[in-house]
């Protein structure tokens, strides 16, 4: 069965959500000084490739380490949003209906991954995100955000906030953003995408990857 690897690798002044914790990774001990090599890694709980709990955006959500593992692994269909502009809508008919688990945004935002074009990705409409709840939908997407991230670049007809979030998050949906590689897997696959256990943690780093046939 192939395997792909769909994640960011973590390293020091990766890009972060603007505000969120800035990554550093640093040496702690090294195997000439010390006999064996230690990292000291310092970052937010979204540095990366990562899920969001209920409990990122929602007061009364569900932490991290609350969610079964079971719901990390999903039967995923890949939607192919390429092509689009800074900045623009996915709204309900760009979306399938179909019996998978979980939706796979594939907006091809990775490829500017470290430019500054990063953070003007296309995002969720509250109206799409709406329509993957009624799926019974858990979202991915090769962005940073499936809301619109704050920029110079935004525009006054922009949902505000996390609209997005706040209607996945706050119907159990979870979310994975800041994937990378969706070229390289078919349109139905097995995603799997398993954080890190966070005590009352609000989301996680993960590394994701696909199995398909």
């Amino acid at each position: 069965m192939p395997y792909a690897d769909l994640s960011h690798p973590i390293r020091s002044a990766m890009p972060v959500f603007p505000g969120d914790p800035p990554v550093s990774l640093a040496p702690h001990a090294t195997a000439d000084a010390d006999g064996y090599r230690v990292t000291a890694v310092d970052c937010g709980s979204h540095t990366g490739t990562h899920v969001d709990a209920p409990s990122h955006t929602e007061s009364e959500g569900r932490p991290i380490d609350d969610v079964p593992v079971s719901r990390f692994v999903w039967d995923a269909v890949r939607v192919d949003l390429r092509g689009r502009d800074s900045r623009t809508p996915i709204r309900p008919a760009d979306l399938p209906t179909s019996d998978a688990d979980a939706v796979v945004l594939q907006t091809g935002w990775d490829a500017h991954w470290g430019d500054p074009e990063y953070f003007d990705h296309p995002y969720l409409t509250p109206a799409a995100a709406d329509h993957c709840v009624g799926q019974g939908y858990d979202v991915a997407i090769d962005a940073l955000n499936v809301d619109p991230t704050p920029t110079e670049n935004a525009t006054g007809d922009e949902p505000e906030g996390f609209q997005a979030h706040h209607a996945l998050l706050g119907n159990d949906r979870l979310v994975v953003e800041n994937l990378a590689n969706l070229a390289s897997v078919p349109e139905r696959f097995e995603l799997v995408a398993a954080p890190l256990k966070l005590a009352d943690g609000d989301g996680a780093p993960v590394r994701a990857f696909a199995r398909y046939d």
